[in-house]
């Protein structure tokens, strides 16, 4: 047993498959992609093939039927074997809304051919320019006319649009002044994008630091089937709240993934690499900030399994899901910060896919929620002090 490994995990088989998938895409593979901004269309076929992404749809639509923990040990492995998780982990999350909140003609008609990889579900479309993560401020519209809605506005960092034949789509239903409640009057829809771009939808590629797809999506007139809406109308915001405890665990379970890739990279660097007769990691300056990213991931590990205990469990984890969330970004960071340290000029050197590692978990303390909102929740839901927004 490695030193990155628990005594007793009872993931270990999955993860030995999921790190032989990943070992045919090597580093030579993402930096192409990161070079080009590309889509890693071969490893997404390669994991649907695997049923990987599957693994939280139950099996009789398909699925893999597996709790949130596997789900969470196939991300954590696919980041610390130097992969990328961000192409394709938003499926994981994003199907629980069709799947507690859908009709069954709707779960019958999406889920199977989600499991199976004919159709891809990667786009959420919540964030706004002028809203940010003030989700209940948000201005798209959506608006019923008979058997159909008509859909104006625009939504933000919409990641994988280019890539979904499907987006789980978040829009204002009753106006917000005639609503009891801001939560109140958001509805939940399905939307084809394949039926609907060019027809009132657009899409815009926005280029980021890291290769992660991110897009603007317009709505001018887009026409979604009435049988689209998931769940009633105007409780869509609950029926999103419902999968964030899902979307942070797993988020976090790919920075502790990234962690341990950067230590394990750091570490192996340190052994090897000899200046003034000596190895470097002989020296406590390099040794200490390694060691130290070392116990913030293992502390990190530890709430981020609480909380999927406690979700299998059918609590809500809201407390583990935050902080793991944050501990977990910021051990990754601290790791990616130690790692390049080390390195010294060779961590900028596309080659040792440091520095694309390091830019890409730079994002998780942005999204998909910030530190600050993080803090927040544990200030109000869990200290009981007023709240700051």
């Amino acid at each position: 047993m490695d030193c990155m490994t628990s005594a007793v995990d009872p993931h270990a088989d999955l993860r030995a498959e999921v790190a032989k998938l990943c070992a045919r895409f090597p580093g030579e593979y993402w930096r192409e992609l990161d070079a080009a901004r590309g889509y890693p269309t071969d490893f997404v076929r390669a994991l649907t093939e695997a049923g990987y992404l599957a693994a939280l749809i139950p099996e009789e639509y398909g699925g893999a039927g597996l709790g949130l923990s596997a789900a969470a040990a196939i991300l954590e492995e696919i980041q610390r074997q130097g992969c990328n998780g961000a192409a394709c982990h938003a499926q994981m999350y994003i199907m629980g809304t069709i799947l507690r909140h859908g009709s069954a003609a709707q779960k019958a008609a999406y889920l199977p051919a989600i499991a199976s990889g004919a159709l891809r579900l990667q786009a959420f479309g919540v964030t706004e320019p002028t809203s940010g993560t003030d989700t209940t401020a948000l201005r798209t519209t959506a608006r019923r006319e008979g058997d159909r809605y008509i859909v104006n506005g625009q939504k933000i960092w919409t990641s994988r649009a280019e890539h979904s034949d499907l987006m789980l789509l978040l829009a204002r239903t009753t106006p917000r002044e005639q609503v009891a409640k801001k939560t109140e009057g958001l509805s939940t829809f399905i939307v084809d994008m394949r039926q609907a771009l060019g027809k009132g939808l657009t899409i815009r590629p926005i280029r980021t630091m890291m290769n992660h797809n991110s897009c603007e999506v317009f709505f001018d007139n887009m026409e979604v089937p009435a049988e689209n809406l998931v769940g009633e109308e105007g409780k869509g915001f609950r029926y999103v709240l419902d999968g964030m405890n899902a979307e942070r665990l797993l988020i976090a379970a790919e920075c502790i993934g990234d962690a341990k890739w950067f230590i394990e990279k750091a570490v192996a660097y340190a052994k090897e690499r000899v200046l003034f007769g000596r190895p470097i990691g002989q020296n406590q300056g390099v040794q200490f900030p390694i060691a130290r990213a070392y116990a913030q991931m293992r502390a990190a590990e530890a709430i981020v399994q609480k909380g999927l205990e406690k979700f299998e469990r059918g609590e809500r984890p809201g407390e583990e899901a935050n902080m793991g969330k944050m501990l977990a970004a910021e051990a990754s960071w601290a790791a990616a910060e130690a790692c390049v340290q080390t390195h010294g000029g060779f961590g900028f050197a596309e080659e040792y896919d440091v520095e694309r590692k390091f830019r890409e978990t730079r994002l998780y303390q942005v999204a998909p929620i910030s530190t600050n909102l993080v803090l927040s929740y544990l200030g109000e839901h869990v200290l009981g002090m007023p709240r700051s927004y």
